[in-house]
């Protein structure tokens, strides 16, 4: 090998990596500073991871759906949110829309909505990343959001 291929090699080799960190970065400043991504529900009552959330952020609103139900055994593996209203009643509640209309506002993300499927239930909603993008506290409430509960979410690959 030349002494110029050698420098065209390191050289490629040198922008490789720089692209590679440069990309990992990006990524691990995105999971710190955006919700997007993939969520265990963990109950508040129980403390039991109840499903896995994929929350997206379309023209600045998060939405997050329930992509698969955990921790199913002895019962219905597929069930569907009987008493939800309108077109969401009797749907299953795997792909179904839970989380809606959230809005950035300083370091949380304000003024959405959650379903809470099991009692067709919705709520005011504000979601706010913890410990580097790794958790999400999600606090539906009434109202005011002192009248309300937290669950505290993890992220998942």
């Amino acid at each position: 090998m030349s002494a110029t291929d050698t420098v065209i090699v390191l050289a490629a080799a040198t922008l490789t990596a720089l692209a590679s960190h440069t990309a990992l970065s990006a990524l691990a400043a995105t999971s710190e500073t955006s919700p997007a991504g993939y969520w265990r529900t963990i109950d508040d009552e129980t403390g039991r991871p109840k499903s896995i959330v994929e929350i997206t952020e379309t023209d600045g609103e998060l939405r997050g759906k329930v992509v698969k139900l955990l921790d199913r055994e002895g019962q219905d593996p597929n069930p569907t949110c009987d008493e939800c209203p309108g077109d969401r009643k009797g749907q299953p509640i795997k792909g179904m829309t839970v989380l809606w209309g959230l809005a950035p506002e300083g370091g949380e993300w304000t003024g959405g909505t959650i379903l809470d499927p099991k009692s067709g239930d919705t709520y005011d909603a504000t979601v706010k990343l913890q410990d580097g993008g790794e958790k999400l506290n999600v606090r539906g409430y009434i109202g005011f959001s002192m009248l309300g509960r937290t669950q505290v979410w993890e992220r998942v690959e």
